[in-house]
């Protein structure tokens, strides 16, 4: 199968990848170069703008960080709906309902179908082809686009037939993870200021009741050994944040706890961090921390 893919960031980069593992023709488009290298130089094709992967290729896959840049590389003048050949397209960002409401009805009236896929697993799920997958849309073209899928991943779970429920599915696994990872970063930083060792705090943790992906993976791998590097933004972590309280308010659910995770992390771009990473967030709790 031809498959375009614009956006070539963290997550991105290693999704094309795996399309190149599996057999496919892939066209690249990216603004930076250095992103597309490493896929050029797989006998990859490169796409000088949004139109012209969508002149060449009938389905792409987008992976873009904010909805801004989604919807000019969608509508813009040289965006994807100007391109002659796309028919489907693959969404793998975290977007909220509405925005795909809106990209919908932008794209049927083009004739091009969307197929929503948000993407949870971080940077080293996408390297590994362990991502899990929410989808929803047209079921045919579900199935069809399924052994693309299992190249990323072999959790692959159907929300519906339209475009968004899976967008729910995401925002809902999104905002545990941010919870989880702000008290995580109080309770480590608690027990740290305690005397107790951080190991041996996260040996407790992981085979007891406050097990969860941050004590499992970010505070082991990233945290503890001050790399920082899981891959995520803080900025964009406070994105999904921002769209889980719209929905959850929306469906006239009290998000109070997201509310206060939210305020961590405006904290966190007000002090300069939005473009650092999301497991950085334990330095906002640990500058916090009275000392004495």
């Amino acid at each position: 199968m031809r498959i375009g893919f614009l956006g070539l960031g963290n997550m991105g980069l290693p999704m094309a990848g795996k399309l190149l593992d599996g057999g496919h023709e892939l066209w690249v488009c990216d603004i930076r170069e250095e992103a597309m290298r490493p896929l050029l130089e797989r006998q990859a094709r490169r796409a000088a703008s949004p139109k012209q992967l969508a002149d060449s290729c009938d389905t792409i896959v987008v992976s873009l960080p904010t909805l801004e840049i989604f919807r000019d590389a969608l509508c813009g003048p040289d965006g994807l709906l100007a391109g002659k050949a796309i028919k489907t397209l693959v969404n793998t960002c975290t977007v909220g309902v509405p925005f795909v409401r809106e990209i919908e009805a932008a794209c049927s009236a083009s004739g091009v179908t969307i197929i929503d896929v948000p993407i949870s697993g971080g940077v080293a799920g996408a390297k590994a082809g362990t991502l899990a997958m929410m989808v929803s849309g047209n079921p045919d073209r579900v199935s069809e686009l399924t052994p693309v899928f299992q190249l990323w991943g072999q959790t692959i779970v159907v929300a519906g037939d339209r475009p968004g429920a899976a967008q729910i599915m995401k925002l809902t696994n999104n905002m545990l993870c941010a919870v989880a990872l702000v008290a995580t970063s109080e309770a480590m930083t608690m027990s740290g200021q305690a005397g107790i060792p951080a190991d041996s705090m996260l040996q407790v943790l992981n085979n007891g009741t406050g097990r969860n992906f941050a004590t499992m993976r970010l505070f082991p791998d990233t945290v503890l050994p001050r790399t920082f590097d899981f891959g995520a933004t803080i900025e964009i972590l406070m994105k999904d944040v921002d769209l889980a309280i719209e929905q959850g308010e929306e469906l006239g659910v009290p998000m109070w706890v997201s509310q206060a995770v939210r305020l961590v992390l405006k904290h966190g771009v007000f002090q300069g961090r939005a473009q650092q990473d999301m497991s950085r967030i334990v330095e906002i709790i640990e500058e916090g921390t009275r000392k004495g």
